[in-house]
C-alpha cells in the first residue's frame, strides 16, 4: 500500500553497484529501511544528496506490514538546510546527534511524537545564528524523555558522582530550559555535563558503546 509520510534520514549503506539501503525514521511507521536503486549511478549523483544523514524528507512510500525492506516511490527535500552542512560546528553536532539516534532510537510506538521532536530540533539548530554551543546537551536530555528513561534532576543524571556546585546549578537549569533559553555554560561545565549525560545513556542503552563522534565535537566546542 502507498502512503505519504515525512522522514528523517538516519544512515545509508551501499548496496550492489549503484544502489543503497537507507534507514529513515518516518512520521507514520517509525524506523524503516528502504532500497533505492540506481541512486549512485553517474546520471543520478545529485539524488544522493537526499539521503545524507539528518536530511528531512517528504516521502511517498510503499509499506507492507512486517517487511524488512520497503521501497520509496517519491522523495523530495522537506526543509533545505541553511547552515547544518556549511557551519563546521553545527555539522559536527549533527554528526554526533545522528550517531546517538542510530544507537538509541529503535521501534517507537509514538513515532509521530519522536519525529516531531527530532525535526523541530533540527530546524531550531539550523536557524540559530548564535548561542547554539550547548544545543546537544539539551537535545540529549529531551531525547531521553522520549526514549522512556529521561531524568528530571541533576542527581538522576550524575548518580553517585558529585558535580561542583556551579555545574550542578547549570545542569538543573538545563533540565528546565528550551533551546533558545539555555544561557551561558563554560567549556569545562559543557564537557563535564556531556560526559555525565553519556554515562547516563550508557546505563540505560546496552547498545550505546563508544560514541566516536564525541571527540570531534569536544575539540570544536572547547
Amino acid at each position: 500500500m502507498i502512503h505519504k509520510t515525512k522522514g528523517i534520514v538516519f544512515r545509508f549503506v551501499r548496496f550492489r553497484e549503484s544502489s543503497i539501503i537507507v534507514t529513515i525514521f518516518t512520521e507514520l511507521f517509525g524506523l524503516q529501511s528502504y532500497i533505492v536503486n540506481g541512486v549512485r549511478s553517474a546520471s543520478s549523483r545529485n539524488k544522493m544528496a537526499l539521503y545524507q544523514p539528518m536530511t528531512l524528507l517528504d516521502l511517498v512510500v510503499y509499506y507492507r506490514d512486517g517487511a524488512n525492506i520497503n521501497r520509496i516511490k517519491e522523495a523530495k527535500c522537506l526543509h533545505p538546510s541553511h547552515s547544518l552542512s556549511t557551519n563546521i560546528r553545527k555539522a559536527s553536532m549533527c554528526m554526533f546527534l545522528c550517531e546517538i539516534l542510530n544507537k538509541t532510537v529503535k521501534e517507537e510506538a509514538e513515532a509521530r511524537a519522536v519525529f516531531d521532536f527530532i525535526s523541530d530540533s533540527l530546524l531550531t539548530l539550523d536557524h540559530q545564528e548564535k548561542n547554539y554551543e550547548n544545543f546537544h546537551l539539551l537535545f540529549l536530555i529531551k531525547l531521553s524523555r522520549y526514549l522512556g528513561f529521561g531524568a528530571y534532576t541533576a542527581a538522576e543524571i550524575g548518580g553517585t558522582r558529585l558535580f561542583g556546585t556551579e555545574t550542578e546549578a547549570v545542569l538543573e537549569r538545563l533540565l528546565n530550559s528550551e533551546y533558545t533559553s539555555i544561557g551561558r555554560i563554560t567549556s569545562d561545565q559543557r564537557r563535564e555535563i556531556l560526559e555525565a549525560l553519556l554515562r547516563f545513556y550508557a546505563t540505560h542503552v546496552d547498545s550505546l558503546g563508544e560514541v566516536k563522534s564525541v571527540h570531534v565535537l569536544r575539540d570544536l566546542l572547547s
